[in-house]
């Protein structure tokens, strides 16, 4: 099958002229995007570190591209050194659909009530045990389960004309835990839920008491934050495309 990482890989390949295995901060389901992903890379190859970006930009595939590199400590991992991820979600919220937004926004022809969904996130904010949300559980390298415990620092939700964002930034996520809530926050904001019974649903910590998960083409990993204050967020370009974080770009430390 297909995947990002493949994709990187056998492209760092040809460049290194030597096997090479990505570490990505983040997975995405299939049908997911990405703006501000971020994967490490071992290589003893001899190599214009400086024309990275242009040189793996010239290999890769039109619908995969990079938009930075540097040099890092050895020992760096992508995945292990972050801090906080930030996903963002578009939804298209007008009642007809837009083919061309069909592969990046999910189209929902009822209108949502914002308030409802904004007052129904406000409860997720903080540590709190999200198996309600969880798709597949998570399992330890004995394959004993894993907690489902995270911590949600961010959880918003926005429009600007028919494009509704919800945002959210955490220390970890579950599997389908973005799609799993921005699914129960738009039965919020259409009527078929209250705000009020979000508390129930997590305490529930049945994955049948949450609503259904949204689809994959409206997420998007936006940015993965690292220590040294280095943050990859870029805005998807369905929602406008902003660079990057909101205090300007900074260097990988």
């Amino acid at each position: 099958m297909r995947t990002v990482g493949g994709v990187l890989e056998r492209a760092l390949s040809r460049l290194f002229d030597e096997p090479v295995k990505v570490t990505a901060a983040g997975r995405t389901d299939s049908g997911v995007h990405a703006t501000g992903q971020v994967v490490s890379v071992t290589t003893r190859a001899r190599f214009a570190f400086d024309r990275l970006t242009v040189a793996l930009n010239a290999v890769l595939p039109a619908d995969c591209s990079i938009r930075e590199a540097a040099i890092v400590e050895a020992g760096f991992s992508a995945r292990f050194a972050a801090l906080e991820r930030t996903y963002v979600y578009a939804i298209l919220n007008r009642l007809e659909r837009d083919a061309l937004l069909a592969r990046y926004a999910w189209h929902l022809s009822r209108a949502l009530d914002l308030r409802a969904m904004e007052a129904a996130a406000a409860a997720f904010i903080g540590e709190h045990d999200f198996r309600s949300f969880c798709g597949t559980l998570p399992v330890g390298p004995g394959g004993e389960p894993s907690s489902t415990v995270r911590t949600i620092s961010r959880l918003s939700v926005s429009a600007s004309g028919p494009m509704v964002r919800v945002e959210v930034a955490a220390n970890g996520f579950l599997h389908r835990m973005v799609r799993s809530l921005v699914g129960t926050l738009a039965e919020c904001g259409m009527g078929k839920r209250e705000a009020g019974q979000m508390e129930a649903i997590l305490a529930a910590a049945e994955r049948s008491e949450a609503g259904v998960a949204a689809p994959a083409s409206g997420l998007y990993l936006a940015g993965v934050r690292y220590p040294g204050g280095y943050d990859s967020f870029a805005e998807p370009p369905v929602l406008g495309g902003r660079p990057g974080p909101l205090d300007g770009p900074r260097p990988f430390p």
